[in-house]
């Protein structure tokens, strides 16, 4: 059978079961949210990278990797925790999936809002390789106060594009794109770029609910 060979009844069962995906999504990366509750106020826990990383060192984030072969993205994200935080993955309370975020740089980033108990954190022992240290900010922040918001215009870069291929030998109008980057400032933590974005996101999800 070749494509010109293809039946209706041929293509529904290719189709059938088969799950969705990204197309040009690139690798998938997942990260935890973790709710602490702290002297008597829920936290949201931050990591801040280890200075020896190659990629993105000292910076700010959320628990979390890249999604391997064979497991889910809520898998990844419960592994990697446990990992970075020195937790066992059944300290670890996953309440629910938060927004995808589908990024211009080509890879998808999952989010799962979990709880972790304090004094369990207490005792762990960070995975200094990966992690500087951890900190914690009150989740009523988020809820009070809205980040800062820097949009920048992301232009394509097309000048050697084969334009007479496509019969615009005098070039073509490419759309051009937004990347908005929130940044939150409380006093020593700033939080900024995706973290903040799925911060920011789950702020805005708490607030529409009484």
């Amino acid at each position: 059978m070749n494509g010109f060979d293809l039946k209706i009844g041929d293509i529904e069962k290719i189709f059938s079961g088969r799950v969705p995906g990204v197309i040009g999504g690139g690798h998938d990366y997942s990260v935890l949210v973790p709710l602490v509750k702290k002297d008597g106020e829920l936290n949201l826990l931050f990591e801040v990278r280890s200075s020896n990383l190659e990629r993105q060192p000292g910076e700010v984030c959320f628990p979390g990797g890249r999604v391997e072969d064979g497991e889910t993205a809520e898998e990844c994200a419960v592994r990697e925790t446990a990992e970075e935080l020195g937790l066992d993955g059944r300290d670890i309370k996953v309440i629910a999936q938060l927004d995808t975020i589908y990024t211009y740089s080509n890879f998808t980033l999952y989010s799962f809002l979990g709880e972790i108990d304090y004094d369990t954190l207490s005792r762990a022992e960070i995975n200094h390789k990966e992690v500087e240290s951890i900190f914690y900010v009150p989740l009523s922040k988020f809820m009070l106060n809205d980040p800062y918001i820097h949009v920048m215009e992301l232009i394509p870069n097309a000048n050697d594009f084969p334009y007479e291929m496509v019969n615009f030998p005098n070039g073509y109008n490419w759309r051009k794109g937004i990347s908005a980057v929130p940044i939150y400032q409380f006093h020593e933590e700033i939080i900024w770029g995706l973290t903040a974005r799925i911060s920011h996101n789950l702020a805005e999800i708490l607030r529409e609910k009484p």
